[in-house]
């Protein structure tokens, strides 16, 4: 799980049907431009809104593209969809949502679902939206669990509890960063990679951003990373997907902006704006 990670859009055509060759090819577009692995059917990729039928469509075309894959899957029924497909080397699952079980409960969740996902586990611990706060201690609580292999950490900002973990970071244990704004400081901090959805706008400069911090190039990698800390912020001005979406059909990469209720589409001014921080110049 180290390098940058791209978690998929679900891109929809004109008739508001998946648009399944489009997903394929900004999935391969995303790993020609550095990218370390794919996501799928996180919560970038609308997965509440879309059928079974068509998750198991996305999952068809991402498990036949053969590079490291992640799928989102919150539950026994969406882990037991992944049995069967050695192409899903991992599962990205969210704390449990809304119901701040506590931090004993969140470990005994996870103990619970690894007896029987047929995938390593990534936790995905996001409080700001699931309500439940996790510390350092908790964290290499669920790091000594057998199957679960790393952390999307995406609280909010750099925070004392993954200076805590980088400082002393669990064995085999992969600390993500999942704030797109705050990608550049956790690199520079240890984090060995990224789940960033603004990858899906510009998977090239964040690999390079990655690229700059590994080899020391603190120059490069402070410039770049400000740039694209700007660029994230304009493009979670409004609930994500819609100004990523927005973005990649301005510039013809999907064939529309649509997204799916409840979610709405992005303002003009919002496009205006992000489509102003997107323009970034070339980089080695």
């Amino acid at each position: 799980m180290n390098g940058i990670h791209v978690p998929l859009i679900t891109p929809f055509d004109e008739t508001g049907d998946v648009a399944l060759r489009v997903l394929d090819k900004e999935a391969h577009d995303a790993l020609a431009a550095g990218a370390a692995g794919l996501v799928g059917l996180g919560t970038t990729g609308e997965p509440g809104s879309l059928s079974a039928t068509e998750r198991t469509s996305i999952l068809d075309v991402l498990t036949g593209i053969g590079a490291p894959l992640t799928i989102g899957a919150n539950t026994r029924a969406e882990l037991d969809e992944l049995r069967g497909r050695p192409a899903v080397t991992a599962a990205l699952t969210l704390v449990p949502p809304f119901l701040r079980p506590g931090e004993d409960g969140v470990v005994a969740h996870f103990e619970a679902l690894i007896q029987v996902s047929p995938v390593p586990i990534v936790v995905y611990h996001v409080p700001y939206r699931t309500g439940q706060q996790l510390s350092a201690h908790t964290l290499r609580r669920l790091a000594a669990i057998d199957g679960i292999i790393g952390v999307k950490y995406a609280t909010g900002g750099v925070d004392p509890d993954v200076i805590d973990l980088l400082a002393d970071p669990p064995p085999d244990f992969a600390i993500l960063c999942g704030d797109d704004a705050v990608t550049s400081p956790m690199l520079a901090l240890g984090a060995a990679g990224a789940i960033l959805t603004s990858a899906n706008v510009a998977p090239g400069a964040f690999t390079d951003l990655a690229a700059a911090w590994r080899d020391g190039d603190t120059t490069r990698a402070r410039t770049l990373g400000a740039r694209l800390a700007r660029m994230s912020a304009a493009l979670f001005a409004e609930p994500n997907p819609a100004v990523v979406k927005a973005v990649l059909h301005a510039t013809g990469r999907i064939p529309t902006p649509a997204v799916r209720l409840p979610l709405l589409p992005a303002t003009a001014a919002s496009l205006r704006a992000a489509l102003s921080a997107a323009t970034l110049p070339a980089h080695r």
